[in-house]
């Protein structure tokens, strides 16, 4: 980690040296090919080995910075959950006249899935003061906070105007999901033995046997949703907008096996503050968010995602991490419905052109918080608690399930953020945050990858 730091700063010493005096008008022709290493970093998934990019076909540069089409792919491999990610995606608001169109096709295999339950706050509050050795891999025979899980997910969406920054948009998702325990293969551990974790005490099997999780969602199934509703857009650039609003009121809902609805409202506000420095005026961004199932009952295999109409990360899932609420470990808080908000202040430091392609570094300071609006199942927490239950691993004990009064605890973080853009569209992001609600703090997140968090 502080070799990529140093090597942050002499990038930004080097750049900022060969940064031209002059101003110019910037524009792009053509073909425009990004291909980098996957030199990313998580506190939930470990280092990602592999490759990824972005192609972006700019035509005449009548568009820029917005690209006529964008095809964007991922190949990867990641070292803590060991995770293998497959991804292809193709985003155009030219391809046909007056609609956007916005598809991918996403393979996922995770053999240590992190499960850390239902509700957030609510669940598991009484664990023992050594439980964070429990929520990273590796670290004990005993990962009682782990599963598997596989999946393919096929999506397109489509967006047509009805007024001037007014669109309708619907759109299909498949999802095919595998579950089960831990596909451990084993590990070295400091005695030269080979170690493998105890599939039979975990809270995925806990969550089995005391009905929380059905017998026919635990192995997984499909899902095929449907939405619909409107965007708001007055957005000046997509990647990084500089200044207007991006809004969106959509329901989402399945309509196979474990049929439910969901409503989902996203509010995104970029407001320019006049300083006008040379590198570019600051950008106070802030984005509330709420997304709630309103008929049904969503299943295990699909509770942690969430629906979005157009996908600017190739996985959006859970409460915590990069998505949502920085500073929590992945899908930390699965419920049924959650409202969030995440504020920052993205001040650009320097701006140069390097071989005829457009840089500019920033920070972005931030501070996100979410309250659970609809909690998940709690009717078989209810019948759970009355069932005198203990999980007795080897290394802790703990008895209390679920805590009705915690769920609707305010969960919050803070922290900050350095960027890398490339021709505004291609940015770097490497993102520091704290939970400052105890119960779910796990010491310092760190997430490093690409794009602004909306």
């Amino acid at each position: 980690m502080k070799k990529f730091i140093a090597s942050l700063l002499c990038l930004t010493a080097v750049f900022s040296a060969m940064a031209q005096e002059k101003e110019e008008k910037e524009m792009k022709t053509g073909w425009s090919l990004s291909l980098l290493p996957t030199a990313t970093f998580s506190a939930d998934n470990g280092f990602q080995a592999g490759a990824f990019g972005d192609v972006y076909y700019y035509g005449d540069g009548k568009t820029y910075p917005d690209p006529l089409h964008k095809i964007s792919w991922e190949a990867s491999y990641f070292t803590k959950s060991k995770r293998v990610r497959l991804y292809l995606a193709y985003d155009s608001k030219y391809l046909i006249p007056n609609m956007r169109v916005n598809a991918s096709v996403t393979y996922m295999t995770d053999p240590l899935y992190s499960f850390w339950g239902f509700n957030g706050p609510a669940s598991l509050v009484n664990l023992p003061e050594n439980y964070n050795t429990y929520w990273s891999n590796k670290t004990t025979d005993i990962n009682y906070f782990g599963m598997s899980r596989q999946m393919l997910r096929i999506l397109a969406n489509v967006q047509g105007r009805i007024t001037d920054n007014l669109n309708w948009a619907a759109g299909i998702n498949f999802w095919n999901w595998k579950l089960g325990d831990m596909r451990d293969k084993g590990y070295k551990g400091a005695d030269g033995e080979t170690h493998y974790y105890d599939k039979a005490k975990t809270l995925y099997q806990d969550y089995q046997d005391l009905g929380i999780i059905h017998a026919d969602e635990a192995a997984g199934g499909n899902a095929l949703e449907i939405n619909a509703g409107v965007v708001f857009d007055t957005r000046d650039i997509e990647a990084a907008p500089n200044r207007g609003i991006w809004a969106e009121a959509y329901l989402n809902g399945n309509v196979l096996t474990h049929k439910y609805l969901k409503a989902c409202v996203y509010f995104r506000h970029y407001i320019d503050i006049p300083i006008h420095i040379k590198a570019g005026d600051p950008v106070f961004a802030y984005r509330l968010a709420w997304q709630q199932t309103i008929a049904g009952e969503t299943p295990l295999y699909m509770i942690q995602n969430i629906p979005l109409l157009v996908q600017r990360n190739m996985i959006t899932e859970g409460y915590g991490s990069t998505g949502t609420i920085r500073g929590l470990r992945d899908n930390r808080i699965l419920t049924e419905g959650m409202a969030w908000a995440n504020l920052e202040l993205r001040v650009k430091l320097v701006k140069f052109t390097l071989f005829n392609q457009y840089f500019y570094i920033a920070v972005n300071p931030f501070f996100d918080a979410g309250v659970i609006t609809k909690p998940y199942r709690t009717a078989e927490f209810e019948t759970a608690s009355k069932a005198n239950w203990v999980s007795n691993t080897e290394n802790f004990t703990f008895n209390t399930i679920y805590t009705p009064g915690k769920v609707g605890d305010v969960v919050y973080s803070a922290g900050a953020g350095l960027k890398i853009a490339w021709n505004q569209n291609f940015i770097i992001s490497a993102e520091f945050a704290k939970c400052f609600y105890k119960p779910l703090d796990a010491g310092l997140w760190i997430g490093i990858g690409v794009n602004y968090c909306f």
